[in-house]
């Protein structure tokens, strides 16, 4: 067997990675993948049921996956980096024959023909496909409530969301049921879910990660990303899905940056700039760690300074634009007629109106009306014209920042995990769970969430690292340090044994 084991490639004292683990216990073949699949999907059996982490579970289909690579290992073949590794994906990635719904009723059922490019270069590098995880209807949502199918709950208290919208990935993850997950981050749903189910949580770069095969919500701002237990697992996973792919117009034509040979490299003499706007108003608790984070970081040799960036605090209101804005666009084509839900009228447009009716749930029928007003004539220009010009203030702003900062630091949301049922009734009080996250979309740029210690109930907080484009090896230097000076925080309540 040749080529270096992803265990080789942890920094020194880094956590101890389930997923590396594996990866390496399968490629000396001391374990088969298809004892450690049977060992996921049994786990999966015994305690999804309480959190409803996933929509589909593959047993049939891990099982033929996971045979297939002790074949290879039996061969004296190496299966890749992520050899029999499980992994699950939000179910807004089109895998080949097998339901891909986005949790709505309009696609309940849809099988597409092909594989995104993301699951293609999973399986490339050895890994396992085990499920379809739960999300927020087309990944419109900060809780996994809006969800046709049902909400998923937080690992840690499941009276409590785990986030969104890829809640069902960031819970499938806290809990044990999966090594690795891929999730979808529009406005901070990768991040936002890792923080309130304490695992980590990237968004790439916009254009590192092909987006071919991705159920678009709005495509200027969409980006795949994983959700790990440990930072070198969310390196080691970005390095096997990123890359330029002919498929996808929005991908970069460049080198996507390696980023695990970094993890070592620590924070010394590195200039992190703490954003007041990311710790300003936000739980007590919250700010507490964030601030503990960063005394983390200069006791680590960074130079750290509080730094505002008031562009900020416009953030939210121009996503809220954009986003449907680009989604009314998006979802136009679920029309009753090529793929999906059909409710039969006696005519064409009836059928599309009772269609979109049945189908879309009132989160997505709320993004679509807003959507589409941002866009009639009369309004663009007041509006969305107006949003793009908010949101190019805000990449200037960065832009400015960076030129004094290597990385950013702040809160990945306003409040650890929230009561489910709380802000449902409220659409903008959920909408600010977004508040913190949503300027990296905007901009374009890669953050990372790291799960660092409890608030006084005992529930995860995340801190969040930003960075400029193609920043994610210095993201990644100061992540790793950060997880390594973390408080403890405890298990989850619902956890596989």
């Amino acid at each position: 067997m040749t080529g270096a084991g992803p265990t080789d490639l942890a920094a020194p004292g880094a956590r101890p990675s389930a997923a590396l683990d594996i990866a390496r216990d399968v490629r000396s073949g001391s374990v088969s993948a298809a004892d450690v699949v049977d060992r996921y999907l049994g786990a999966i059996d015994e305690i999804d049921g309480e959190l409803h982490a996933f929509v589909t579970v593959l047993h049939d289909g891990a099982r033929r996956e996971a045979e297939s690579v002790d074949l290879k290992v039996a061969a004296g073949g190496d299966p890749g980096p992520l050899a029999g590794v499980p992994v699950a994906l939000k179910d807004n990635m089109c895998t080949r024959g097998v339901p891909t719904t986005c949790s709505s009723r309009i696609l309940d059922g849809w099988c597409p023909p092909y594989d995104a490019t993301v699951v293609q270069r999973l399986r490339a590098a050895g890994a396992i496909v085990i499920g379809k995880t739960n999300l927020d209807e087309f990944a419109m949502g900060s809780s996994t409530e809006n969800s046709a199918f049902g909400p998923t709950r937080n690992p840690h208290d499941p009276a409590r969301v785990p986030g969104g919208s890829s809640g069902g990935s960031a819970a499938a993850v806290a809990a044990g049921l999966a090594p690795l997950a891929l999730g979808s981050d529009t406005g901070g749903s990768i991040r936002q879910p890792a923080a309130l189910c304490g695992v980590v949580g990237m968004k790439p770069t916009y254009g590192t990660v092909s987006r071919y095969g991705l159920v678009a919500f709005a495509s200027s701002l969409d980006q795949i990303g994983p959700l790990t237990t440990t930072v070198t697992e969310s390196a080691v996973l970005f390095d096997v899905i990123g890359g330029q792919d002919p498929m996808d117009s929005t991908c970069l034509e460049r080198p996507v940056p390696r980023t695990v040979s970094a993890l070592a490299d620590g924070v010394e003499g590195l200039r992190v700039g703490l954003v007041s706007e990311l710790v300003d108003g936000v739980d007590g608790a919250v700010e507490a760690r964030v601030r503990e984070a960063a005394e983390t970081l200069a006791g680590a040799g960074a130079n750290v300074e509080e730094f505002s960036i008031p562009e900020f605090r416009h953030g939210l209101p121009a996503y809220y634009i954009v986003a449907p804005a680009e989604a009314s666009s998006n979802l136009s084509r679920y029309d009753g007629v090529r793929y999906g839900l059909r409710v039969d009228a006696e005519t064409a447009e009836s059928m599309n109106a009772a269609t979109r009716a049945a189908g879309f749930g009132a989160e997505v029928k709320r993004r679509i009306m807003l959507g589409t007003y941002a866009l009639s004539a009369g309004y663009y220009d007041a509006y969305y014209g107006q949003a793009q010009k908010v949101r190019t203030l805000i990449i200037d702003a960065l832009a400015v920042a960076y030129q004094r900062f290597d990385v950013l630091l702040g809160a990945t949301t306003p409040t650890t995990a929230f009561a489910i049922g709380a802000k449902v009734d409220d659409p903008w009080a959920m909408y600010l769970s977004d508040v913190c996250t949503v300027p990296s979309n905007l901009a374009g740029h890669p953050a990372i969430s790291i799960p660092f210690g409890p608030d006084d109930s005992g529930l995860p907080v995340g801190v969040q690292v930003l960075a400029p484009a193609l920043g994610e090896p210095v993201m990644f230097q100061v992540a790793a340090v950060l997880e390594l000076g973390a408080p403890v925080l405890g298990p989850p309540r619902v956890h596989a044994r």
